[in-house]
């Protein structure tokens, strides 16, 4: 038995859905996390039908539905092989309610928009353009880490100067705080749901995930203590608010005990605060509780544009600091300098504090649709976050339901996506922002609900 068909027979046990049904569910979820890759090739029906304890014909069963959903192909004498989809990025056309990345919305507020174009007018005016084209000290330049500052210190009071870098988007400071805490085969704990983008970098640096269960307080405790005093962690990843992709924000009490545990083993911790400029009831951050373990990290793209790709970190202490510019300068070689002047001026002006009002308000009227529509569904929302939880209580897969809704032109991600601990809930997320208007936001979450009290065929999704 191989750890894949391990793991099938696990889920198998633990689950009353027909094996045929949900063996194409696990294809399925473990070609989107990478346990599998397209052209891997699969057991032989009888090998697996050994490994399983199923019966022939339920296998068989199971690989022509997983064949009917386009997820394997078979040929007579070469067996089967996992067929996915293609590994490059889609580039999108625009149609339809992408509801699959997580993006703000984008407010309609005609004032708004004129004073962050003509600010931005007056920026390029003034600046020296080929200042803006040169290379950079790593970090940003004086202006920006002001800038940085004046962004951290409603959060982080005492954050310096010295402690603080500026640098290219969150996604990219990860990548090189994984790389500078861990290294291949070393282990860092995590919510047993998260931001997927952070599978991608575990798996791409061959860094192992240690799964902790998350509670209505957020990850559990004890666990992280027991994986320190037998696992030996090399960081403890958090993202404390409007976690992506449950909404939930991390208690008080929560916080102060992750940060002794991690104080008594000294174990790092990467806040990962990409939506806590956007939570104005938020505890105060991990970093405030145990400020010399701490690398505290936001950014403007979640909460003004996805691509404004400026993030700012606020590492333990100035060595630590340095340290990390040089794993960012090694992977990223600068962040832009045309961003962070812009990024600077929107700060420094005040546009960026009023566009992170408006994105506030503008998600707290669409988290009033999704609870006109889905609120019998059970959804745990947020007003002030711009992402949905939706358990699935109907007839529908995980799997067939994000299916049949791409079919339909919405987009949204099922649970697969985020779990780490290989078990993840029936629930999707649904982004409510990016750049479909109010109004398409309301169609799309009616046809959300619709989709749920009305489901369709089982194999809907199939044309």
């Amino acid at each position: 038995m191989t750890p894949l068909t391990r793991q099938w027979a696990k889920r198998l046990a633990a689950s009353t859905k027909p094996a045929y049904l949900l063996l194409p569910d696990l294809i399925a979820e473990d070609l989107r996390v990478g346990r599998l890759s397209p052209r891997d090739r699969m057991p032989t029906l009888r090998d697996l039908a050994a490994d399983l304890q199923l019966n022939y014909t339920t296998v068989a069963r199971a690989y022509a539905e997983a064949r009917k959903r386009g997820l394997i192909d078979s040929h007579t004498g070469m067996g089967t092989y996992v067929r996915g989809s293609s590994p490059a990025i889609q580039l999108r056309g625009g149609s339809g309610a992408e509801m699959t990345m997580n993006m703000p919305p984008e407010p309609e507020d005609i004032n708004l928009l004129a004073g962050l174009r003509d600010s931005a007018a007056r920026l390029m005016a003034d600046a020296s353009l080929y200042d803006l084209m040169r290379y950079q000290d790593f970090g940003g330049a004086p202006q920006d880490r002001e800038a940085a500052l004046r962004w951290l210190r409603p959060h982080l009071p005492d954050c310096r100067m010295d402690q603080v870098l500026v640098c290219p988007g969150i996604h990219s400071v990860l990548t090189a705080l994984f790389s500078l805490l861990a290294r291949p085969g070393e282990l860092i704990c995590v919510e047993s749901l998260t931001y997927p983008g952070l599978k991608a970098i575990a798996a791409q640096l061959g860094v192992q995930l240690h799964a902790l269960l998350l509670d209505d307080e957020g990850p559990d405790a004890e666990a992280f203590e027991h994986a320190c005093r037998t696992l030996q962690p090399k960081a403890l990843y958090c993202n404390p608010t409007l976690l992506n992709p449950t909404t939930a924000t991390v208690s008080r009490a929560r916080r102060e005990a992750l940060a002794d545990v991690a104080l008594r083993y000294s174990v790092p911790i990467i806040e990962d605060d990409a939506y806590g400029m956007l939570s104005r009831q938020a505890p105060p951050p991990l970093a405030t509780l145990a400020p010399e373990l701490t690398y505290y990290v936001t950014g403007l793209s979640k909460c003004i544009g996805a691509g404004l790709r400026t993030a700012y970190v606020h590492a333990p202490g100035a060595r630590q600091a340095q340290r990390l510019a040089g794993a960012l300068r090694a992977t990223t070689v600068m962040s832009s300098p045309v961003t962070n002047a812009l990024a600077t001026c929107w700060t420094l002006n005040g546009m960026a504090d009023a566009m992170v009002q408006a994105v506030r308000q503008e998600s707290l009227a669409r988290q009033t649709l999704a609870a006109r529509h889905l609120g019998h569904h059970a959804p745990a929302p947020q007003p002030e976050g711009f992402h949905l939880w939706l358990p699935l209580d109907s007839d529908w897969s995980v799997v067939e339901f994000a299916g049949y809704l791409r079919t339909q032109g919405v987009g949204v991600v099922a649970s697969a996506a985020f779990s780490t601990d290989g078990a993840p809930p029936d629930a999707v997320r649904i982004c409510l922002g990016g750049p479909m208007s109010r109004d398409e936001c309301d169609a799309a979450l009616r046809l959300v609900r619709d989709t749920l009290d009305h489901p369709q065929h089982p194999h809907a999704t199939v044309r």
